[in-house]
């Protein structure tokens, strides 16, 4: 019940702020001519606020809505050998991949796991499940850890909810903009004032569709940068180590992370068939032949 209201109240916050800066833009309304017409610009300004400014707002609420999500603890004093070799291992590949020291989390998890999050690289969080610590060598875990602190320093996260928010920004215009023609073509009467219902039923539909095809293009990017993250991993825990993690991962259990972290963790489920254009990372099986063929 918790998570629900702070998600419902994140959400409604942000809906208050972006509507407040679409007011001080001066963008009321983008119809115009008794709502028959559209204003392509105030359109786009529109759009853009709530597609970027959604993302973004996203991304910088990431970090106390992460560990909310999953419970994690962040290390602040270690208690005993085994937070403090978590603590030194990121320490010692954070120097190495030129960010400042993230904050280190543990959460309570059988699966193995770990996401990386974070608006800013000197200022991000890796997490882990208590699962890795419990089941993978420390060789495994340095790997791991290697992959998340390279999310990090290849500023994924921000790249993803800037691809995001440009992704969030077109969907709505294009099912504003064909919305606005539907409605006109199949359901305004001469005497309408206003967008009609037709617009609306539109405008959710199209939004859906388009927010389906859209997002095979944010999962594409989502991919790469996983491969980048592995390559990052065996740069900072030595390749043979990135490998024997992921084999690890393979033969273990796929519980996934919650939805909103999926894409910041070491490993999703694996999905075969058509439903692959829409997995934030690729198959293990090809991220252990990409590591090898390097």
């Amino acid at each position: 019940m918790k998570r629900v209201f702070l998600f419902l109240a994140t959400n409604l916050a942000v809906i208050v702020v972006l509507s407040a800066v679409l007011r001080l833009v001066g963008v009321e309304s983008y119809l115009t001519d008794r709502g028959i017409g559209i204003d392509m610009r105030a359109l786009l300004i529109f759009c853009a606020v709530f597609g970027m400014g959604g993302a973004f707002i996203s991304l910088a609420l990431s970090k106390p809505l992460a560990r909310r999500a999953v419970g994690a603890q962040v290390i602040r004093e270690p208690r005993g050998q085994a937070e403090q070799w978590l603590l030194e291992t990121v320490r010692q590949q954070a120097q190495a991949a030129g960010i400042g020291m993230p904050e280190v989390a543990v959460y309570q998890d059988p699966t193995p796991n770990a996401f990386a999050t974070g608006a800013r690289k000197n200022k991000a969080l890796v997490a882990v499940s208590t699962g890795l610590l419990q089941r993978m060598k420390p060789a495994e875990v340095q790997a791991v850890l290697g992959h998340e602190v390279s999310h990090v320093a290849n500023g994924d996260m921000v790249t993803l909810a800037l691809i995001q928010g440009v992704v969030n920004t077109f969907v709505m215009f294009l099912a504003r903009v064909v919305g606005t023609f539907v409605d006109r073509a199949l359901f305004r009467s001469e005497d309408s004032r206003g967008p009609g219902i037709g617009y609306f039923l539109s405008v959710i539909v199209l939004e859906i569709l388009f927010g389906i095809l859209a997002s095979t293009i944010v999962m594409w990017f989502s991919r790469q940068r996983e491969f980048r993250a592995d390559a990052g991993g065996a740069r900072l825990a030595g390749r043979e180590n990135m490998i024997e993690a992921l084999q690890r991962l393979a033969a273990g259990p796929a519980e996934p992370l919650p939805g909103q972290l999926q894409a910041f963790g070491i490993q999703s489920g694996q999905i075969t068939g058509w439903r692959r254009f829409f997995l934030s990372h690729p198959p293990i099986a090809e991220r252990i032949a990409r590591l090898r063929s390097a």
